[in-house]
């Protein structure tokens, strides 16, 4: 059975298509929306030999020329460097502004993918085929491209919607547990600022229905984005719960240390503590979602060796600071969020020493 979320944009809306073993399918989708010719399919060397035949099979009988371009996994690759090799290969594959990218892999390919199409030949379109829980609930839906800068995460990048997203989640029985795990992060994010009764059921959740509860995500992911698309009125602005302290300690421990939702799950926890101190939020209810986190071996505690001033200096240089101050979301209570120009510097300190605890 195959689910469809609209992503109501009031330009180039589009449509997010779910299901289990639909990447066969993947040239039918694309037909719909775009004119057969070259396309670009860029993955990474741990996904292509999986999934990256069936779906260039899949465009060649619908009429397309597929080139595979692959990167080596990992957040190292979400670079202009890398992006800049994208673009070689593809002008050397001949696409032309006709033709279009498709992003088929996790977060890290569909951000890089996203940002090579946003800029290539000034912009051409492209197709997000996820194949995390991260990326299918969360990264690949938005239009939010980017690559990483020496200083932070996603500092460089622009906003390219895709003109559709094929999740297919067969794909999320390859991923190892700790890869499957790191997603939960960012369904719970979702919990705590919209739906807050999926964390009364999550495990049970995950352990049977995934398609729905993907789907039930993506819903949320895309309400908010067709609210906000470019996240000027500040609701968009709600997705960084846990995202601000999550990016810094990506950046201070060194890529790779921290898979991204197991940062997310650590500046969770700061943000939740956070939220007790300046917001009003019951210990109860902060409690109810370090548990959960817990339950899918998600960090809550943030090691020593993660020295603090490197956290606060990587902080300073988060593209969610606005003329010296930073926007924090916070929640009063678990369904609910908000952004707070009122978090200072020294509460943040205090949330990362008592994460530590």
């Amino acid at each position: 059975m195959v689910t469809r979320v609209p992503v109501c944009l009031s330009k180039n809306p589009y449509e997010i298509v779910i299901g289990g073993g639909i990447l066969p399918g993947t040239g039918d989708f694309a037909c719909r929306v775009l004119s057969p010719g070259k396309c670009a399919v860029v993955s990474d060397t741990n996904i292509a030999p999986l999934y990256a035949g069936q779906v260039i099979s899949s465009l060649e009988r619908a009429g397309f020329a597929a080139t595979l371009i692959t990167v080596p996994p990992g957040e190292n690759s979400k670079s202009l460097a890398s992006a800049e090799r994208l673009c070689d290969e593809m002008i050397a594959a001949g696409l032309d502004r006709g033709a279009f990218v498709a992003a088929l892999g996790g977060g890290v390919v569909g951000d890089l993918a996203g940002f090579a199409a946003a800029i290539y030949y000034r912009g051409i379109p492209h197709v997000q085929i996820p194949t995390t829980v991260v990326a299918q609930v969360d990264s690949a839906i938005g239009g939010k491209t980017g690559v990483n800068a020496r200083d932070g995460k996603n500092l460089i990048g622009c906003f390219h919607q895709p003109v559709l997203v094929i999740a297919d989640t067969a794909t999320l029985a390859t991923l190892p547990r700790r890869e499957f795990n790191e997603g939960v992060a960012e369904i719970g994010k979702h919990a705590v600022i919209r739906v807050a009764a999926m964390l009364d059921s999550l495990p049970e959740a995950v352990a049977g229905d995934l398609q729905s509860l993907i789907a039930r995500n993506e819903k949320i992911k895309a309400s908010i984005v067709s609210e906000d698309e470019f996240e000027k009125l500040g609701v968009r602005a709600l997705l960084n719960f846990g995202h601000t302290i999550g990016h810094a300690i990506e950046n201070a421990a060194g890529y790779g240390r921290y898979l991204h939702g197991e940062a997310v799950s650590l500046g969770m926890a700061a943000a939740l503590w956070i939220s007790v101190e300046k917001a009003g939020l019951a210990l109860k209810e902060a409690e109810t979602v370090l548990e959960v986190l817990r339950d899918f071996d998600l960090p809550v505690k943030l090691p020593e060796d993660i020295r603090t001033e490197s956290l606060v200096k990587s902080l300073r240089k988060d593209k969610k600071f606005q003329a010296g101050a930073i926007r924090f979301v916070l929640t009063k209570k678990l369904g609910s969020a908000f952004v707070s120009k009122e978090v200072t510097e020294s509460d943040i300190r205090t949330a990362l020493q008592k994460i530590r605890a």
